[in-house]
């Protein structure tokens, strides 16, 4: 149901159903949540790569095991609190940079595990939908407190009232991804960036987002301490040292995440 690999200090975590789209069984979604727990626990790992198997990121939910709950009578199954909720609150509260490969359709809840991701590299022919409305659902998987920090309450309003699916081009346009590249190259790019990440200071891209995501719902001053008192636990690291030292020696720093 997914792939996990380790390289260069990247885990890459595939979702691995491609004659299905890559959507989301409760399978797919335990063994998803176990492989991103798993890189956020092992210290080798500095940088995530997330994409999808075959011509979709993710189509979202997978409707004929939603369809069998609904004529058994359980509903959601409690999918979205057992699967959803900690998944992408993993991804986005992961204290090392998570980068989406987006290499085809992102629907549902698969746009949404992308929007939650730190960076997102998008194939000229990935597509974003965010469906939920459609089916008569309301939004999940971080969609409503993502996309709005992405777009703004707006234009996050339009997108999923109306559910229009994206191309890439207006994604890009959007903000809803970094990068837009051939079809050929969205695996390399987004390799590429995630080991650029992985050598980078760790522990410094932790403490950027978690400054990212508190300023989002505090107030300035608020915001300002919790930079004060991250940039206390920043300059007390080996990392900040050694930028410092190769600074000023003209010379490239190695970081290791300390």
């Amino acid at each position: 149901m997914i792939r996990y690999e380790m390289a260069d200090a990247v885990a890459t975590v595939t979702l691995d159903r491609p004659e299905a789209m890559n959507s989301l069984t409760a399978e797919t979604k335990q063994e998803l949540l176990a492989g991103l727990r798993r890189a956020a626990a092992d210290r080798a790992v500095r940088a995530v790569l997330l994409t999808g198997s075959g011509r979709a990121f993710c189509a979202g939910q997978d409707l004929r095991e939603h369809a069998a709950n609904l004529e058994a009578g359980r509903g959601l199954a409690d999918t979205v609190r057992a699967h959803y909720n900690p998944i992408v609150e993993l991804i986005a509260t992961m204290a090392k940079p998570v980068v989406a490969a987006v290499n085809g359709v992102a629907a549902g809840a698969g746009a949404s595990l992308a929007f939650a991701c730190d960076l997102r590299v998008a194939s000229e022919k990935a597509k974003f939908a965010l469906a939920f409305a459609g089916i008569g659902l309301a939004p999940d998987t971080g969609a409503s407190w993502t996309l709005q920090r992405l777009v703004g309450p707006g234009r996050a309003a339009e997108l999923m009232l109306l559910g229009e699916a994206l191309d890439a081009a207006r994604a890009l346009e959007l903000g809803l991804v970094t990068r837009v590249v051939p079809p050929g190259e969205v695996l390399k790019t987004a390799q590429d960036l995630a080991v650029r990440l992985a050598q980078g200071p760790t522990l410094a891209y932790a403490a950027t987002k978690r400054a990212l995501a508190y300023a989002a719902t505090h107030s300035l001053p608020d915001s300002l301490a919790l930079e004060a008192e991250l940039q206390d636990e920043c300059v007390a690291t080996r990392d900040h040292r050694e930028a410092t030292r190769a600074f000023l020696a003209k010379e490239v720093p190695a970081f290791n995440a300390e």
